[in-house]
């Protein structure tokens, strides 16, 4: 138990991308984003994308810096690892390896676990190099 006030859930997560227009078009040709809208960072030195997946209450930022380092993405740097987000089927897991390789997306072999709870999950990479999860779980 914790005394921490209560979270409501998830509500977005903000990615620093290399090229902010080549990031917004594969993540909405790719998961089917639609731009939300765009808001200025408070130091007025950049700005985010929001995108959001109509329908749903899922958003997710493209962050532009104006003195990004340009560097490709690497998990092994402190900060984000990778991105997951859960699918309600293990169909729809295989479904998205088929959209996948329908826009000719690289991606991992759809991976099935049954222990220790089942699992079905499919990993690719946007245009910066992040890990993207698509994964659904029976727990």
């Amino acid at each position: 138990m914790t005394d921490a006030p209560a979270l409501g859930g998830y509500h977005h997560v903000g990615l620093t991308v290399r090229d902010i227009d080549a990031s917004e078009a594969w993540y909405a040709q790719t998961l089917g984003l639609v731009r939300a809208f765009v808001e200025k960072h408070d130091n007025d030195t950049g700005y985010a994308v929001v995108m959001t997946r109509p329908g749903t209450s899922f958003f997710l930022g493209l962050d532009h810096h104006q003195d990004a380092d340009q560097q490709p993405f690497n998990a092994r740097r402190t900060g984000l690892d990778h991105l997951a987000l859960a699918v309600s089927s293990a169909d729809e897991v295989s479904a998205w390896a088929q959209h996948l390789d329908t826009l000719g997306i690289e991606h991992n072999p759809v991976l099935t676990l049954s222990e220790p709870m089942p699992i079905s999950m499919i990993l690719f990479r946007d245009p910066d190099g992040i890990a993207v999860e698509l994964i659904w779980t029976g727990a």
